[in-house]
């Protein structure tokens, strides 16, 4: 055999391996978006993906690799909002309102995904392990969304609060899906909760009687 040809088979088998390692990954995120990781079976993902399940062991040996690859993909196709781009915008509410309609975007996209992950990562200490970016995410956004806001003390705090809440995907899934709202709605109500934190008088200190 000559070394063109050895060459060219060499490749054409790792374009095979590289196409099946995609079917089996994108296999298994359909399958975690429609029943969630904990009810997805290593049978499941290799019949919709058209593979054996030695097959799905061999590019993935265990779960962790698969859900790394499976979160790398996802990251891939639906990347999250870039904070980057609102840190542009000096406003306190022009910055959190567009952090808000990008991030809520995100949620629709991906939201049975999201819900099915939420609700795995409480019995599965590796899908916990894995969401954890999505965590520190929404932290990272929460505080460059806080750097626009002139605050200090306890209403820095309160704001810091109120802002983690407006950016959740449970309160995007709660105000839009089961109280009905618009997403501009919700946009609008989180703005408004915002503001009223940061603008929200500290309590009355009760007077001490001796």
């Amino acid at each position: 055999m000559s070394p063109t040809k050895r060459t060219y088979e060499l490749k054409e088998r790792a374009a095979r391996q590289q196409e099946t390692r995609r079917r089996i990954v994108e296999a298994a995120v359909e399958l975690h978006s429609s029943l969630g990781p904990a009810r997805t079976t290593v049978t499941a993902i290799a019949e919709r993906a058209g593979v054996t399940r030695p097959t799905v062991y061999a590019h993935f040996p265990d779960e962790r690799s698969l859900f790394q690859a499976c979160s790398g993909h996802v990251r891939e196709m639906v990347p999250p909002p870039d904070p980057t781009r609102w840190q542009a915008l000096t406003d306190p509410g022009e910055r959190l309102e567009a952090a808000l309609r990008d991030l809520y975007g995100y949620y629709e996209r991906l939201e049975p995904l999201l819900e099915n992950v939420q609700r795995d990562a409480v019995v599965m200490p590796l899908v916990a392990e894995m969401n954890a970016y999505r965590v520190r995410y929404l932290q990272d956004v929460r505080d460059r969304v806080l750097e626009a806001w002139p605050t200090r003390g306890r209403v820095r705090g309160r704001l810091r609060r109120a802002v983690g809440h407006a950016l959740e995907f449970q309160t995007w899934q709660s105000l839009v899906r089961r109280q009905g709202c618009t997403t501009d709605e919700a946009v609008r109500l989180m703005l408004a909760l915002a503001r009223a934190a940061a603008e929200m008088d500290p309590p009355p200190t009760q007077a001490t009687h001796r």
